[in-house]
């Protein structure tokens, strides 16, 4: 029997991380305005955004590798099933998630292995249900809280972020973008600009002058054609939805919030990208794995790599593969040619570097 194949039994943790971080209580939301995830998710470009991320890291799988020979080995259970009660794929979504909007995600113990109390089941706790209390300076962690209850120490893993994410930083951005909507909405409800009749005849008793402004904001309400006399002039006093540029408006805040998120703005079609070619789509992918997913990927395997979670000489990594690393055929193909003309490999090595047998066939 393995290690890692023996029955977990729910004990008392053993070890106890020490974390940094500046994200403060909630008080810090409610002096500061903090935008909401709520709200923000529900801005299309900010939505869009966090699907592509969140998706595509959680796509990926998890592999458990020998550090000394980078063998891929048997790997505990968790590295297959993070959580007892839903899939990897939905746990290390929400994992990034909370990494991409609050620059910090936080993980449950439930279980853990007899021999030496590492975590053999974990569950993703969403951030709103997290507070925590620090050190006189405000800088370590001193004690957390889930639904506003002590937790043990142990029992919690935090995995840090490169920043103190979306909602922090961008949150002016995010904002604005809601607004920008909201009133494009509204405007939308409401085509006819705000405006006043002026007479320029006899003056009215005050009861036809309400009729007059009831019906004019009946005809307003159903977009109908209206008719005025030649004494009576409608003077606009606010812009129409065309004169305010919402259109251009929520285009500039969508590429705004794609540089905010770190995603090419062309997947939010913030911009037109007609002209793609393999070869760029394959540079394009590179680019998107490097600049928007890698450093969350690099977060979360580091920190599943680290001696609390994973045995000594072991480490945890995303099989990431060809999917974005992949060189256009042909390039790899020119690469292979002078290495073969070189007599720096052989051609069977040749075959295998494109996964291919040596009788040619495709490699299982």
């Amino acid at each position: 029997m393995g290690l890692f194949s023996r029955k977990p039994q729910i004990i008392e943790a053993q070890y106890a991380p020490q974390v940094m971080g500046e994200n403060m209580p909630s008080l810090y939301n409610a002096i500061f305005a903090r935008v909401s995830r709520h709200d923000a998710m529900s801005v299309p470009s900010v939505a869009r955004a966090r699907n592509l991320i969140c998706g595509t890291v959680a796509s990926i799988p998890l592999e458990y590798y020998k550090t000394s020979t980078g063998e891929v080995i048997a790997p505990p259970r968790w590295i297959k099933q993070l959580s007892k009660n839903q899939p990897s794929f939905v746990t290390i979504t929400w994992i990034v998630d909370s990494l991409l909007f609050y620059g910090v995600a936080y993980l449950l113990i439930t279980e853990r292995y007899a021999e030496d109390g590492r975590p053999a089941q974990f569950e993703w706790v969403a951030n709103s249900r997290i507070t925590f209390t620090t050190d006189l300076e405000g800088i370590m962690v001193t004690q957390y809280y889930m639904d506003l209850k002590p937790i043990d120490m142990n029992d919690i893993v935090t995995i840090q972020g490169f920043d103190e994410g979306v909602l922090d930083r961008g949150s002016r951005t995010i904002q604005a973008a809601i607004d920008v909507e909201r009133a494009a909405a509204v405007n939308s409800a409401q085509p006819q600009p705000a405006g006043y009749l002026k007479n320029t005849g006899a003056d009215l008793p005050p009861s036809e002058v309400s009729g007059l402004l009831a019906a004019w904001k009946r005809g307003a309400q159903s977009n109908s054609t209206r008719y005025l006399t030649s004494t009576l002039e409608y003077n606009a006093v606010a812009f129409s939805p065309r004169d305010m540029m919402y259109t251009d408006a929520i285009r500039s805040l969508s590429t705004q919030i794609a540089r905010t998120m770190n995603v090419p703005s062309y997947l939010l079609s913030s911009e037109d990208n007609q002209s793609m070619t393999y070869s760029n789509v394959q540079d394009e992918r590179k680019q998107f794995y490097a600049l928007s997913i890698e450093p969350y990927i690099q977060a979360i395997q580091s920190r599943f790599s680290m001696d609390d979670i994973s045995t000594a000489g072991h480490e945890v990594k995303f099989c990431v593969g060809d999917t974005f690393l992949k060189q256009d055929p042909l390039v790899e193909i020119q690469v292979l040619e002078k290495l073969l003309s070189l007599g720096l490999i052989t051609t069977e090595q040749a075959m295998a570097m494109t996964d291919l047998t040596p009788n040619g066939s495709e490699g299982l």
